[in-house]
């Protein structure tokens, strides 16, 4: 078996405090900017656990950088990648509240204006978390079926189905089968959309 590369969470939590503290921005000015407690953002910083992608992407845009930066991926410059489907590096949450897992399938390109991952929906979802963020999201869904909650709207999707939305309207998905739903999904962010 082919052992895939995985990001460490915890080290994802030092780069924002030490991005943080490189920009010179306090905890209650981190948290005006993102609209998060300092409570949370100092959980974040201190954790073994990452927060969901969507979370990255607000934070990374607070601090002037991007989600791979955040998770260490642009350590590397090129301008075509190409990543080998057992060299994605998994970013499991299945410890925490959500259980959603997302693998990297873009990491080896520096400076990305778009944030693709593969998502993985557990059959079970531990706990319900609406996101809501600046910029606009494409879910392709690969395997499973999906419950999509977008504003006061309920889609069901399915294996094949594509939803492309703005996501600063809130929104989460969930599997509704008997499998795991497994997404293709790419986060742009306002500023780079």
């Amino acid at each position: 078996m082919i052992q895939r590369p995985v990001i460490n969470e915890a080290d994802i939590g030092k780069r924002i405090k030490s991005l943080r503290n490189k920009k010179r921005i306090t905890l209650e000015s981190f948290a005006a900017q993102t609209g998060f407690t300092k409570g949370y953002l100092s959980k974040v910083e201190t954790s073994s656990k990452a927060p969901p992608v969507s979370t990255l992407g607000i934070i990374a845009r607070a601090l002037g950088v991007n989600i791979s930066t955040l998770l260490g991926e642009d350590s590397l410059t090129t301008s075509l990648c190409l990543v080998k489907k057992d060299e994605r590096p998994l970013i499991t949450r299945n410890g925490s509240s959500v259980g959603y897992s997302y693998e990297a399938v873009a990491h080896k390109f520096k400076n990305k204006t778009m944030d693709p991952f593969v998502l993985t929906l557990p059959f079970k979802t531990k706990k319900k978390i609406i996101y809501q963020h600046e910029g606009q999201e494409l879910l392709f869904v690969l395997e499973g079926t999906m419950k999509f909650r977008y504003g006061a709207e309920e889609i069901i999707v399915e294996e094949g189905d594509c939803i492309y939305f703005d996501s600063s309207v809130p929104h989460y998905g969930e599997s509704t089968g008997t499998i795991p739903v497994k997404c293709f999904m790419v986060i742009a962010n306002a500023d780079d959309a």
